[in-house]
């Protein structure tokens, strides 16, 4: 576990000083400082402190007050831990997501942001209703008059932007989809992400639905092949294990025996006997039948990663790869 600090202040005449000497006493190693209003949510140093949170690791500020300046905000941030297996602790507030008395001190903060966001709501409603009585319509000019220049731009510039907020973490999914499709479904894909600790542009796990509409986007700009798009092929359940197990060899770092093994029981696999526990003999022969029907190339992987088996296996099999 690791405690990642983070301390701002508003203006020049003011200083981090003593929010790095008590974040040093409450032992952060890593510490990310910033001078930035506390109101404004575009903080690059902010933003490397929540990307640096891996699983176990607690983002600790010495108020809430450095961190975010409204409580939705705040929920935000927290929920963006959450999702990336992190906690959060302020070291002068009664919350540390850590501890139960922290989680229970989220709860009610989650519960007062809600009731903030239905007052918004409200006030949202009641302006939008004040305005049109008066004769004002919200919403961008050019679209609501429907000029087809304008309404392209438009469409032009959050469509750059959906882009570009992909772009930044394409390089953690484009080798898995490479590497995986069209032989896995998105399911299985997203699940492999979401193991590794690859996130959403928002921060939030990938699903399905969402891998194949970011997929379709790197396709449309070249950065992977069509050919991924298409759909995962059905087949006899015992060709799909083979096509499986082929698929295991090729994305795993170590593809032993007792590794693909594990690889397919955490994919929650029934083995061909109906099983939950796979055992290194039936991932041999799934193997034998893989390299049979060309899915695997007949090479050798140093024995030294493959576990012991009973008997001789076949010399085309006794290192996989």
């Amino acid at each position: 576990m690791a405690l990642i600090g983070y301390a701002r202040v508003s203006t020049d005449e003011q200083t981090t000083d003593a929010q790095i000497d008590a974040l040093k006493l409450a032992g952060c190693k890593s510490i990310h400082r910033e001078q930035a209003s506390g109101a404004s949510r575009a903080r690059p140093e902010l933003k490397l402190a929540l990307d640096r949170c891996k699983p176990d690791d607690v983002l600790v500020v010495v108020r809430i007050d450095r961190l975010a300046r409204s409580l939705s905000h705040l929920m935000e941030i927290i929920e963006t831990l959450d999702a990336r297996g992190a906690g959060f602790r302020s070291l002068g507030d009664p919350i540390d997501t850590t501890s139960p008395q922290g989680r229970f001190a989220l709860q009610i903060l989650g519960a007062v942001a809600e009731f903030e966001r239905a007052l918004i709501r409200e006030r949202t409603k009641a302006g939008l209703q004040a305005a049109r009585e008066r004769g004002r319509i919200g919403g961008n000019p050019a679209l609501r008059l429907g000029l087809a220049k304008e309404a392209r731009a438009v469409h032009a510039a959050r469509d750059a932007r959906r882009s570009a907020d992909l772009h930044r973490v394409s390089g953690q999914i484009i080798p898995a989809i490479q590497a995986m499709r069209p032989g896995y479904s998105w399911k299985t894909v997203a699940s492999s992400l979401d193991r590794k600790g690859a996130r959403r542009p928002d921060g939030g796990p990938w699903t399905g639905a969402a891998l194949a509409g970011a997929a379709r986007r790197l396709a449309r700009d070249g950065f992977i092949e069509v050919s991924a798009l298409e759909r995962t092929p059905r087949r006899r359940d015992s060709d799909d294990l083979v096509t499986l197990v082929a698929m295991a060899v090729k994305t795993l770092e170590q593809p032993t025996l007792g590794a693909i093994a594990a690889h397919l029981e955490g994919l929650h696999c029934l083995t061909p006997r109906g099983g939950t526990r796979w055992a290194i003999s039936s991932v041999q022969n799934l193997l034998t039948q893989a390299v049979s029907q060309g899915l695997l190339e007949d090479r050798p992987l140093p024995s030294a990663t493959a576990p012991r088996m009973r008997g001789r296996p076949p010399k085309s099999l006794r290192r996989v790869g």
